[in-house]
Order: C-alpha cells, then structure tokens, then sequence
C-alpha cells in the first residue's frame, strides 16, 4: 500500500498501544515509543532497543537518570508489507506486541511459538 502520513501512523501505533492489557502497560518501565521512516534493514518492522526488564538490576542503581529504553517502529516497512489499512492497522499491533514482549525479556523463539512470530 502506499505509505500513510507520519501523523496518521502514529495514530495507529497509540491505537496499538492503548489495546495493551492495562496490567501490562504499567508494568513497563523507562521507555518510548518512536515512530521512523525506516529502520538499518530495509525490511525490519520493529525494533526494541534496550535492557529488558528480566535483565535490569535498577539500572546500576540509578534509574531515575538512566535514559529510556526505545521502541521503534518503522512506517514505510510496514505500509510497504501491508496490502490495506486495515492489514497495516493489525500488522501495528503485532509489530507493538512483539517488540513490548522484548521489554518484558520474550525472546522471537517464544513469540514464534505463541503465534506472534
């Protein structure tokens, strides 16, 4: 599908993120969501980049000044692999599951394994 406005992906990505059980959503601690054009591999749709929070140790003890963890989610790889809205409305969501799932320290063989590979 042809690409969507910046503004109009970033809907959709707080669409995604406001579906997130809200148990889980406070759960998630020191990160950001951003939304790019594209990420280092053409075809990558996500991207968490950060220390899980199974692999923390409060941040050395300094939490408060430790940068957030980020999330990235790439707009034009993920317009380009959807045929419609509504296909890259669903793929935001998968997209935002998978890389929230990295934060919580769910590696790909797990997500593969609970359908969202």
């Amino acid at each position: 599908m042809e690409p969507i406005a910046p503004e109009a992906f970033d809907r959709l990505v707080a669409e995604a993120l406001d579906l997130l059980p809200l148990e889980l959503a406070r759960l998630m601690d020191n990160i950001v969501v951003l939304t790019v054009d594209r990420g280092d591999e053409s075809d990558l749709l996500g991207l968490y980049d950060g220390v899980p929070l199974t692999e923390r140790m409060d941040y050395g003890g300094a939490s408060e000044w430790a940068m957030p963890d980020r999330i990235y989610l790439y707009r034009l790889s993920l317009c380009e692999m959807c045929d419609d809205l509504d296909d890259l409305r669903d793929e935001v969501v998968v997209t935002v599951v998978h890389e929230v799932a990295h934060h919580f320290g769910i590696a790909d063989d797990r997500l593969h394994e609970l359908g969202w590979g």
